[in-house]
């Protein structure tokens, strides 16, 4: 593809050279470039693209673009922009021929419940006998071709990449989750959804976005950003829901459990297998899935596929079928009449969430035992509130190691230990070994008592300083079995 077709519409700010020259390939990482490609200088957190543009060139590139010129200027042609790492999505999107506006593309943004929603409303239509693709923090998918998933949401490249093969597999809907980073990073420039979808806000990256507001308004960002062709479905029932779409320009939908909204249900019977739902005040459906927060997100999808003009009946019988996503309120059942539940709960909300869904369910005079860590380098202010919301809500909790990356998991068990109190401390498990914590709880557990292992959900690894290991939760609880 010639620099100068790339380049259209493109807000240039100064060119150097011509934009008649063939580009081999696009690349934004500088270990990548080969004769022919288009560097795109990015500032990233760590490194920033800008120091490699002179290695760039000596590599072959033909063209870099940049937002700020380095002292020589040959050799190359230069794009100097205001916005790299925007420009980069724009980008992305041209050399793959656009294919976001090839498909029908939702994204599902918020703190938690972002993997169910993307997950079943993909599943919903595929039941419904239409190709579709996933981008999900557990596993990309075209059609039924699986693609592993490093990130929540990819980078610009590889985004469009995958929507690509997307369109080339026939895939009519696309579903991803879009979290707050890719919003703040432009991996979603250039990007052209059809629908977007709010869950929930609470405490979670602060480490990255420094402060709740910043958070809030990365995510609000999606919204404003949506064509008055979209639609926005929101959370009604969370105090940012109706924030997240004040300024959007798409079709607003609420959805809520607790007042009147577009999309309503209430719970008439829960179990461990499942639940009887009321919806619409008309409609009652049994779903395999439990808790307040899954009718929130069934809510959603729901509202979601009514928008994208499925009928009604259609999509609440296939709801009736969908089954939970991989680590999301699992249950696994003991032949000793105790039950384990697998959750990714890995904010102070989800654990407060999960937490009191199992209190809701569970036998009068049965035991609630919580294994739970927090993981290594991310915020370190959520660690003594999820400790406390642990200890305030479980009868027996034992504190363990999550994913600890590079920091001793001896410090952040410190972390957590420090939102409890003296007393609460005493009546504290503490074993840094995960696959020993979870044991112990196993072990500890009677017939129909409850064992919550929270954190890691569907991950089947450990980082433990800087080292990778395989651990499944699921796996560990088996083997007790």
């Amino acid at each position: 593809m010639k620099l100068s077709q790339l380049l259209q519409g493109i807000q240039v700010e100064r060119l150097i050279g011509s934009t008649d020259i063939e580009i081999a390939d696009l690349q934004f990482d500088s270990r990548k470039v080969k004769a022919g490609s288009l560097f795109v200088a990015t500032p990233g957190t760590v490194v920033d693209g800008h120091s490699f543009i002179g290695q760039c060139i000596a590599a072959g590139a033909a063209a870099v673009v940049c937002e700020r010129l380095p002292e020589q200027t040959e050799g190359a042609a230069f794009v100097v922009v205001k916005n790299a790492a925007k420009t980069l999505g724009e980008l992305a999107g041209r050399w793959y021929g656009d294919p976001s506006a090839r498909l029908t593309l939702v994204g599902v943004t918020g703190t938690n419940g972002k993997t169910t929603i993307a997950t079943l409303l993909y599943k919903l239509v595929r039941a419904m006998d239409h190709k579709a693709g996933l981008l999900s923090t557990v596993c990309n998918y075209i059609e039924d071709e699986a693609v592993p998933s490093t990130h929540t949401t990819p980078d610009a490249l590889e985004l469009n990449g995958l929507l690509a093969r997307m369109v080339e597999a026939g895939c009519e809907y696309c579903f991803m989750e879009v979290s707050s980073h890719s919003i703040a990073q432009e991996r979603i420039a250039g990007l052209q959804f059809d629908g977007g979808v709010f869950t929930n806000l609470t405490r979670d990256h602060i480490d990255f976005h420094k402060t709740f507001d910043n958070y809030r308004d990365t995510k609000k960002r999606f919204f404003d950003e949506l064509p008055a062709t979209a639609f926005a479905v929101t959370n009604k029932d969370d105090r940012n829901g109706l924030v997240m779409t004040q300024n959007t320009k798409a079709k607003v939908y609420t959805y809520s459990t607790r007042t009147m909204a577009d999309f309503t249900a209430k719970i008439k019977e829960e179990g461990f297998d499942g639940m009887l739902l009321d919806i619409q005040g008309s409609q009652d459906v049994f779903v395999p899935l439990v808790g307040r927060f899954n009718v929130s997100n069934l809510l959603a999808i729901y509202g979601a596929a009514l928008c994208l003009g499925f009928e009604k009946d259609e999509v609440l019988r296939v709801l009736s079928m969908l089954r939970p996503v991989n680590g999301r309120f699992e249950t696994i059942s003991s032949p000793k009449g105790w039950t384990a539940i697998v959750d990714y709960a890995h904010t102070p909300d989800a654990v407060e969430n999960v937490i009191n869904t199992i209190n809701e369910i569970r036998k009068p005079g049965t035991t609630l035992i919580t294994v739970v860590g927090c993981g290594g380098n991310r915020d370190k202010g959520k660690r003594p509130m999820m400790a406390q919301l642990a200890k305030r809500g479980s009868d027996r909790l034992i504190l363990t190691s999550d994913n600890p990356r590079d920091e001793e998991p001896a410090d952040i068990l410190n972390d957590m230990l420090a939102g409890l109190t003296e007393e609460e401390q005493q009546q504290t498990l503490v074993i840094e070994d995960r696959r020993q914590a979870i044991r112990t709880a196993c072990t500890l557990a009677r017939k129909d008592d409850v064992i919550l292992i929270a954190g890691k959900g569907h991950e089947d690894y450990q980082i433990i300083r800087g080292v990778k290991h395989h651990f499944d939760d699921h796996e560990e609880v088996r083997a007790m079995l």
